[in-house]
């Protein structure tokens, strides 16, 4: 007997989350090539760094005092969230595009889910799945395509380090992710609560390490270069900030309640063939056939692996609770990333 069609509004409702998705890996997709030319105006890359999380800090400040009550029921989680889903990510990740391409950092960047594997295996010695070993191996396999290993690593090593740290202050953010996932009393926080005090903790950690004022502050009212042409520095600096970072953010949140979190997920591992592309045609970062295809065996090693990883077993819902828990934020919104 055939199944039913689900109901027109659940059809919209899932038609319409793909969307915000897709919307939320392209504003993911678009910090690099917008950052980079500010970097190679002469911002130092930290610089950078805290000018997008301190914008985006400051633009979500109304959101962190609405969910004022996270700081009494889980700043453990939010100090993580700042420390390694922000603060680490970030820096970690433009520092990297400042010495080696920016879609060979973020694909780098997406060996996250395959470490997170590593991290569920070897130290809480949970089982995994084979499926799981194979998307390990694919996307280890591609990162050496990437990296053209047979050329000597053709790239900056330390450029190279520097997206693997990225990589692994995500695992840090999926760790943090599954702590809390299991409250089924209603204490579950709230992702959008989370995300306005990371980047007020991240605002706040980045502050004391990257001394922004020793700043070059007129490079942000000069033009930067984007493969030859001149853009102006507070346009590009606008786009990290507000798109890049507060809508990416929000959006990956939004998707993820419309959506489930391994759906959201899926989708969002497009941010890495978005940021190449983008970096392709605004700054003229062309990729070799061997990367492009071992970018795309990174990308379906990682999602094989974020589809079979093991999950704890779902709480039973509360009334009134959030729709989506840390696992399935953490998902959306690498880098994120970016």
């Amino acid at each position: 007997m055939p199944h039913a069609a689900p109901p027109s509004h659940l059809v919209r409702a899932r038609s319409t989350g793909l969307a915000i998705a897709l919307l939320s890996a392209f504003a993911f997709g678009g910090s690099g090539p917008a950052a980079k030319p500010l970097i190679e105006a002469g911002l130092d890359p930290l610089h950078v760094t805290w000018l997008r999380v301190a914008g985006a800090a400051l633009v979500t400040l109304p959101l962190a005092w609405r969910h004022r009550g996270l700081l009494r029921s889980h700043p453990a989680l939010l100090a993580g969230f700042g420390l390694f889903a922000v603060a680490g990510v970030q820096a970690c990740y433009f520092a990297a595009i400042s010495r080696i391409p920016v879609g060979v950092a973020l694909l780098i960047e997406y060996l996250a889910p395959a470490l997170v594997l590593g991290w569920v295996r070897f130290v809480q010695r949970r089982p995994v799945t084979r499926a799981a070993a194979v998307g390990v191996v694919l996307a280890v396999g591609g990162l050496s395509c990437v990296v053209q290993v047979w050329s000597g690593l053709a790239f900056d090593v330390l450029g190279l380090l520097l997206a693997l740290g990225a990589a692994c202050c995500q695992v840090g953010y999926f760790v943090l992710s599954d702590h809390g996932a299991d409250e089924a009393d209603g204490r579950r926080p709230d992702p959008v609560g989370v995300i306005a005090y990371g980047l007020l903790v991240g605002a706040l950690l980045l502050t004391l390490v990257a001394r922004p004022w020793s700043m070059e502050w007129g490079v942000l009212l000069r033009d930067a270069e984007m493969d030859g042409t001149p853009v102006p520095g507070l346009l590009l600096l606008g786009w990290i900030v507000l798109v890049a970072t507060v809508a990416a953010y929000l959006t990956g949140v939004v998707s993820v309640r419309r959506l489930s979190p391994q759906v959201a997920g899926v989708v969002a591992c497009l941010e890495a063939v978005i940021a190449t592309a983008l970096a392709w045609v605004l700054l003229g970062e062309h990729l070799s056939a061997p990367q492009v295809l071992g970018g795309l065996l990174v990308l379906t090693g990682a999602l094989i692996a974020q589809r079979s990883a093991p999950r704890p077993p779902a709480p039973e819902p509360v009334a009134g609770s959030a729709v989506a828990d840390h696992a399935g934020t953490g998902l959306s919104a690498r880098t994120p990333s970016s």
